[in-house]
Formats: structure tokens, sequence, C-alpha cells
């Protein structure tokens, strides 16, 4: 039997059979009842990222004569310590607005023979940086920093520049190991905080990150710039209720894993996360990867991999028995990866196929690239672009490939035989899929695995 293109506004009202002959009507992803979904078939995200709150009032312009704070980017001893009293006092005053004027602090403490310190800042604060105001971290040989630490529930970082000391930065070896990585310096650590915003900030040069969050819940990022940092733009090292929205991530490079958004946490919590309209590029092992978190949405953002990079891992990567949400993304690779030019990778979990919950994959454009899911289970992957590479699954069950569209590359000619939309050993629904202007019989099953006769011929 031929099968005849079928298109859904909404996938809960689907009442149509597949080109086997299944039944989808008990189909796992085909219950309406399975997810909150939203109009176009996505899980709603049910939680909502709380700002902070700061009560009382006064604005305290940090005076530097009275505190004799260099501001010319020396000193680093003096600017530490000076400028750290100046915000102590006040807090201890109870104002909730301090700004830091114009010019170059460096500073650097040395707390111990892994950590050096920087400076601190309280909770119901709204710290902002003066137009032309510079925070930088002094020439260091420790494993650990923190530019500026966040102590406390309830602050506001704003409208500034954080400077590591990438370039000049001393790498001792490690005496346990001789290991010289050092990708512990970061610009804000947010560690075991409530209710913070980060906003308009530029986080360069970190021989780790632009930011860590470790252990902390209710965080956003808004509007920055973090780049040429050596581990990653930001890492979510148990984190809850993350939003990460409107920033430019780029040129992470460096020190492994070099991605611009990294979720790994084990042993911690990181759930209901957001990354929405974020442009990304340039960076080398990839730009979002989640390793360990649970209801993470990946939306609306451009990742591109820039002439002249190269990325190690990809672009988007997920781990098995994670949760993802993957929609409405532009996404551009120029080469490829050690993964091949997939946009899209959700590595497997070797002999267990189960998942936690599915993964959706919903109308992404990926020029130049495709994706790849294997040994798992549980994919929703609908109405996506795949422009001049493939779209492939192995060892898996439980997949739904509905309106995507595949193309081939005058590029790439060695894609064209069985190398469009490649199964084995997979189980789910097909319906409404194009290669090029054609539609693509695709005879899934939820019961018996399908394998393309070319695969098992070993193309």
């Amino acid at each position: 039997m031929k099968c005849v293109p079928f298109y859904l506004l909404f996938w809960v009202s689907l009442s149509i059979a597949s080109c086997s002959g299944d039944d989808t009507s008990n189909h796992p992803g085909y219950e309406p009842d399975v997810e909150d979904l939203d109009e176009a078939g996505l899980p709603k995200p049910g939680f909502e990222v709380q700002l902070p709150v700061i009560s009382g009032t006064g604005e305290y312009i940090i005076e530097l004569g009275r505190w004799d704070i260099p501001n010319t980017g020396t000193d680093a001893t003096k600017t530490t310590a000076n400028l750290q009293a100046a915000v102590d006092w006040a807090h201890d005053e109870g104002y909730i607005r301090v700004v830091l004027p114009e010019g170059t602090y460096l500073v650097s403490e040395d707390v111990n023979d892994i950590y050096q310190g920087g400076i601190d800042i309280y909770g119901d604060t709204e710290f902002v940086f003066s137009e032309g105001a510079v925070l930088a971290m002094d020439t260091n040989d420790k494993w650990n920093y923190c530019v500026l630490r966040l102590n406390g529930d309830n602050i506001i970082v704003r409208d500034g520049v954080i400077v590591g000391d990438r370039d000049t930065h001393v790498y001792t070896p490690r005496e346990n190991d001789g290991a010289t990585a050092h990708d512990e310096g970061h610009g804000i650590c947010v560690w075991e905080n409530n209710n913070v915003l980060i906003d308009n900030m530029e986080l360069r040069d970190l021989t780790g990150d632009g930011s860590l969050v470790l252990d902390s819940n209710d965080i956003t990022f808004t509007g920055n710039v973090i780049f040429n940092n050596r581990r990653q733009g930001i890492s979510i090292v148990g984190g809850v209720r993350i939003a990460i929205r409107n920033n430019e991530i780029h040129h992470i490079n460096g020190t492994a894993p070099q991605f611009g958004i990294d979720i790994e946490g084990p042993g911690r919590v990181d759930e209901d996360i957001l990354i929405q309209n974020n442009r990304f590029h340039h960076n080398s092992g990839g730009d979002v990867v989640n390793a360990t978190g649970e209801n993470v949405y990946i939306l609306d953002n451009v990742m591109t991999q820039g002439d002249g990079s190269s990325y190690t891992d990809g672009p988007i990567v997920s781990w098995h028995k994670t949760h993802n949400i993957i929609a409405r993304n532009t996404i551009t690779m120029v080469d490829g990866s050690a993964n091949g030019r997939l946009g899209y990778i959700q590595y497997s979990g070797g002999g267990d196929k189960g998942h936690n919950r599915a993964t959706y994959v919903h109308e992404n454009i990926c020029n130049s690239c495709g994706m790849y899911m294997y040994k798992s289970s549980q994919a929703d992957v609908r109405r996506n672009q795949f422009l001049g590479y493939f779209v492939a699954f192995s060892e898996f069950d439980n997949v739904i490939l509905m309106d995507n569209l595949v193309t081939y590359s005058e590029a790439h000619p060695n894609l064209r035989y069985c190398w469009s939309y490649r199964f084995d050993d997979v189980t789910g629904f097909a319906s409404g899929n194009r290669l090029g202007d054609a539609l693509e019989e695709i005879p899934l099953s939820k019961t018996k695995p399908y394998t393309l006769q070319c695969v098992l011929d070993g193309w």
C-alpha cells in the first residue's frame, strides 16, 4: 500500500494508520495525557524562574578616594582589600544598590594553595558597573578562582565587564597528578544561591567558565556576552529553575569540554532549565551539552560553527536518560565534528535502551547537518529541515518521525545511497517525511524492528 501524506495541526488529534498498517491509537507517543502539551505538540515547561526581589532603598556609589581604591588596573592586593571593605560597609549600612565607578579594578587575594579570591557580593544587593568599569583578575597560578563571588540570595549583577587572567596565567602542575588544566577560574561564581540575575555583563578571558552555577535555584542570565573562556561559557553543576536568554556565547576554547553551556552535575539535581534566543558561534566543543539535566528546553537559538572553527562533539549533544525539548533552533555547520556533520546527537545508554521521558525535536533548521540517536528509546521528531545531511536511528525503540525534510548536498554525493533516512533495528511510526520533493516511504512498525536492506548489505 502506498502511503498518502497527512499533515496535522495538533498531534493529539491523530487518528490515522502508519504505512505498515499498525494502529497508532495506543502508541505511547500519541497519548494526549502523556505530557501537558502546548498547541504545537511540545510539553509545557511547567516552571517559572523567579527573579530577585530586593527590599529596601538606598544607592551607594563607591567613593574611591574615601576608600583609597586604585582604578587604574594596578596594585591588586590593595584594590581587593579596599574595594571589599567598601562593599562590606555598604552592606552593613543597608544599601541595596551599590555602584562601581568607571575604571579598571585589578583583584587578587591569596586564599589557599588552590584558590585565589576576588570580590564578594552579598544578598539583597544590586551590584551595578558604571560605563567603563572593569573587574579583572590579576595573574596567578591557582587552579580555582572567582573574580566575583555571590554570597547570599536575591542578587543582581549588571552592566559591566569581568576579565580573567587567561593570557598571563601560570599553569603550575598539580602536585598529586601533574595536571595543568587549571579549569576552575570563573568570572561569576553562583554557588548555593537563590534568586540571582546576571544581566548585560561581558565575561571573558577566564581560565575556566564565564560563570559556574553550583547547587543554586532560580538563576537568570540575560543579555550577556561571554567569550574566550577556556572551559565553558556557563556551567550548570546542580541547578533548578535556570533561565539563559538572549546571550551571545562564542569562542570557547582551550580545555575540555569547551561548550557554550554545559549541564553536568553528576549526583546533583539539574532540572527545569530554559536556554532560549541565544546566539552561539565558534565554540570548540559545541554549543549546548546536557549530560544530567531533566526538563531542559533548548528553544529558538542560533548556533553557527563559524568559518575556521572546529567542533569536538557538535552543536547540541544530550546523554542518555536526560530530558530534552529541542525546538525552533537554527543550526549551521561548516565541516562537522568528530561525530560528522550532526547538528544534534543523543549519545547512547549502552545496552539500556530505556529512557526516562521522550526527547522532542521539533521545527529545527539544520544547515549542512543532520541528527542521530542510538541505543535508546522514545523520541518525537517533527517538522525539521535537515539540509544536506541525514537523519539516523540505530537500535532505537519508539521513534515518531513526522513531516520532516531531508535534502542531499551536491558537495557530498556519497550520502545519496542509503544515507537520507537511515534505520538499523528501529521501532516506531513514520508519516509525511520527504526527501527533497519526494515523499519518503518509511515502513516503521510499533512491534517489528525495521532495518534498511542497504544497512544489512553493509552500506
